[in-house]
C-alpha cells in the first residue's frame, strides 16, 4: 500500500460556484429623500425641485444608486421620478431600496444572467460559507437555474457537501 495522500476532491468531476464571485463589487451610494424634506419629514415641491437642481450630481458619477427615504415621511411617487430624472444621467444605475436591497437585487441579476450551458451535465457544489452575506433568494435562484441542465447540484465545501438534487 502507498504512503501517497491522494487529494479525491481535486480529482473529482465537480464545479464549484461561489456566489459571492457574482456579488456587486462596485460602489453602491445611498441617495436618501429625507436631506431634501422640509424639516426632514414634509415634501414642499417647489423647495424640493429647487433642491434637486442646485444639487452636485457628480458626486454620484458612474456609480450604483440606491434610492430611498429613511424616515416615515409621505413622499408622492412624482418625487422618485424627479430624483431618477437627476441620477440617471450621471450615475451607472439608479435602484429603489436599501443598499442592501440593492446589492441583493445586483446579485440576483448576475445570477439570471449566468450561461446555464456551462452547467449542463455537470455536478455543482454551490459554496456555502464565506465572507459576504449572501441572502436565501440567492441560493433559491441558483437552483432554479441549475436544476435544469445539472447532473446534481450540491451545497457546501467540496470536502463536505448536502446534497439537494441529483438528475435520474
Amino acid at each position: 500500500m502507498s504512503d501517497e495522500i491522494i487529494n479525491k476532491v481535486t480529482d473529482s468531476a465537480l464545479t464549484t460556484l461561489d456566489l459571492e464571485e457574482l456579488y456587486p463589487k462596485k460602489e453602491i451610494i445611498l441617495f436618501d429623500i429625507k436631506d431634501f424634506l422640509f424639516m426632514g419629514l414634509i415634501l414642499k415641491e417647489k423647495d424640493f425641485r429647487e433642491s434637486l437642481k442646485n444639487f452636485n450630481w457628480d458626486q454620484y458619477n458612474n456609480k450604483l444608486i440606491a434610492v430611498s427615504c429613511s424616515v416615515d415621511a409621505v413622499i408622492p411617487m412624482w418625487a422618485y421620478m424627479l430624483v431618477a430624472s437627476y441620477l440617471q444621467p450621471v450615475a451607472q444605475d439608479v435602484f429603489f431600496g436599501t443598499e442592501e436591497q440593492l446589492k441583493e437585487n445586483i446579485l440576483l441579476k448576475n445570477i439570471s444572467q449566468l450561461n446555464k450551458e456551462e452547467f449542463i451535465d455537470k455536478r455543482i457544489v454551490v459554496k456555502g460559507c464565506g465572507e459576504l452575506p449572501i441572502k436565501e433568494a440567492a441560493y433559491l435562484e441558483i437552483t432554479k437555474l441549475l436544476r435544469p441542465v445539472a447532473k446534481s447540484i450540491m451545497y457546501g465545501e467540496p470536502c463536505s457537501t448536502v446534497p439537494i438534487y441529483k438528475k435520474k
